[in-house]
């Protein structure tokens, strides 16, 4: 699907307008259309799957328009960043998002739900980071520059990727909280990208919580139906109160 440049400049006003009157309370992050006279990726990617607002696209077919736009890419990662980091509500196949398999959406495969309602797990709270240089130079070499959860040593061959550099990132301890001092652990780009917000880590890069319930469903259903039992157990009271309330309102 080819798109002119008014269709793009349109379909980024209507996005924008929608944006305005229903996203922006919730500190949803609207993407830049031009950066340095050229079109953002995230600005495209979110144009194109609102050009096919409610229908499964492809990560092949976000890959082939973005080519005819003059982008060299390969692995398209901005419309999961668009949802977990920005708050839009795309769905994702590979991340497993519950109304997948209703919708019958499969590994590689996006779609942009509604632009009225943020994505369902992102955090209201402005993920503001609060690290200037030097406190993020002191926080790594108190790491040894080591990546804290696979132990890659930044600007060496990583230990998991050898063909790849390994680069430090900013990583949430809590991905809930700000981006502070007391937050944050290096992970390289590798570790960072592979927790996808899921977990809670201590200071030695090891999982305390789960912070996206949805990583259980990753699990086999036995584990599933494991951790339903733990928690219907755990706090059986509450858990009558909403199945109650689930047959009050079907």
């Amino acid at each position: 699907m080819n798109l002119t440049s008014n269709k793009i400049n349109d379909l980024y006003n209507k996005i924008y307008n929608q944006y305005n009157c229903h996203l922006k309370q919730y500190n949803v992050k609207m993407p830049k259309l031009y950066l340095k006279g050229n079109y953002t990726l995230n600005s495209l990617v979110l144009i194109y799957l609102y050009s096919k607002v409610g229908q499964i696209v492809s990560k092949q077919e976000l890959t082939d328009f973005l080519r005819t736009m003059g982008f060299e890419v390969n692995d398209v990662q901005q419309a999961r960043h668009l949802a977990q980091q920005s708050g839009w509500y795309i769905l994702s196949g590979t991340r497993g998002d519950y109304e997948c398999k209703q919708l019958g959406i499969k590994s590689g495969e996006y779609m942009l739900k509604t632009i009225e309602k943020p994505y369902p797990s992102y955090k209201k709270l402005k993920r503001t980071d609060s690290l200037n240089a030097n406190s993020w130079d002191e926080l790594k070499k108190i790491y040894n520059y080591r990546c804290v959860t696979c132990g890659s040593k930044e600007n060496e061959p990583n230990f998991l990727y050898p063909s790849s550099s390994t680069m430090l990132q900013k990583g949430h301890k809590d991905p809930s909280q700000p981006l502070t001092l007391e937050n944050t652990i290096p992970q390289c780009q590798f570790c960072n990208r592979a927790s996808r917000d899921y977990f809670v880590f201590d200071n030695k890069g090891r999982v305390e919580k789960i912070s996206d319930p949805r990583f259980v469903l990753k699990s086999k259903k036995e584990v599933q139906l494991a951790m339903l039992k733990l928690l219907i157990s755990n706090n059986y009271e509450e858990a009558k109160k909403i199945i109650n309330n689930l047959y009050k309102e079907h």
